[in-house]
């Protein structure tokens, strides 16, 4: 996901503004540095290091434990002045638990004099390389005027959901609504083919009916429903279950922290588990085919 998106900001942000840049991965960074003919993209040795060279630091990290893990080496000793503006704010774009992230927030305020606000993304790697990704903010009101022109420069839309934190919760609330949905789709197109329906025919009518979902009409879990769809391509690309399930995950400890009745979650989890251990890297609507649908 960080390859596309520093992509996107290198070709849009002005060409005198310097992009500074850190991965793990070396190979991603140095592809991007051969990529680009701009002379303003430099490839930082640490996070730090960008964090210390820069007004508005983006971070897209796998785990809750990555990210508290940068942010403690970021702010192990403090921080120089912004570059050129007068505070220096930090985007998290990770898909972590709301917990989590309100803890780092607390950190960058006491040790960096900074503003913290999540900003997970919906629209995978597809979007990411086209900018058409869609962030789910929480951040104060007054931080908006300033994030959202640098999220647009990678995505299409920002939806403010409330302050610090929310911005996790509302990804994860859609999240949990689409592990449900996906496994109700592929047992709605089992049911369907095994009583005699076409793939095609049941997946328009499911899509002009009440059953519709996004499942059901983007990503459709059955093979030759859609071209181009994961499922059309032995379950390639996509959202991977993995992922699927890490979220889920995710979105039960952030309920049981709310309080807050999840009655299908552990049903759905080991639907995950399961479906994981027989095609793992495949796209989560690989479910369709460890339920045994016909293909």
């Amino acid at each position: 996901m960080g390859y596309p998106m520093a992509r996107n900001l290198r070709a849009k942000i002005p060409e005198g503004d310097t992009l500074t840049i850190f991965d793990v991965n070396a190979s991603s960074t140095e592809k991007l540095k051969s990529e680009t003919s701009s002379s303003n993209l430099h490839i930082a040795k640490s996070p730090k290091e960008v964090a210390q060279n820069s007004d508005n630091i983006i971070s897209a990290l796998p785990e809750p434990q990555h990210v508290k893990s940068v942010f403690n080496e970021i702010l192990a000793e403090s921080l120089p002045k912004p570059p050129s503006e007068s505070s220096r704010i930090f985007i998290d774009c990770s898909t972590i638990d709301p917990i989590t992230s309100r803890e780092v927030a607390k950190l960058v305020k006491e040790k960096g004099n900074a503003d913290f606000v999540d900003a997970p993304m919906s629209g995978g790697v597809v979007g990411a390389a086209a900018g058409t990704l869609t962030f789910m903010v929480g951040a104060e009101q007054s931080l908006i005027s300033r994030i959202e022109p640098i999220l647009l420069l990678m995505g299409k839309k920002v939806w403010h959901m409330g302050p610090q934190g929310t911005g996790l919760s509302g990804k994860l609330a859609n999240n949990y609504a689409l592990a449900i949905n996906n496994i109700g789709a592929a047992e709605a197109f089992n049911l369907g083919i095994r009583w005699g329906i076409q793939p095609k025919a049941l997946a328009d009518l499911l899509n002009s009916a009440t059953g519709k979902s996004w499942p059901t009409e983007v990503n459709p879990p059955v093979p030759g429903v859609k071209e181009g769809s994961p499922s059309s391509k032995d379950y390639a690309g996509g959202f991977g279950v993995s992922l699927m399930k890490k979220d889920l995950k995710l979105a039960m400890t952030a309920a049981d922290e709310a309080g807050a009745r999840l009655v299908l979650a552990d049903i759905a989890r080991s639907v995950y588990e399961e479906t994981e251990k027989e095609h793992k890297g495949k796209d989560f609507s690989v479910v369709y085919r460890w339920l045994g649908g016909k293909e």
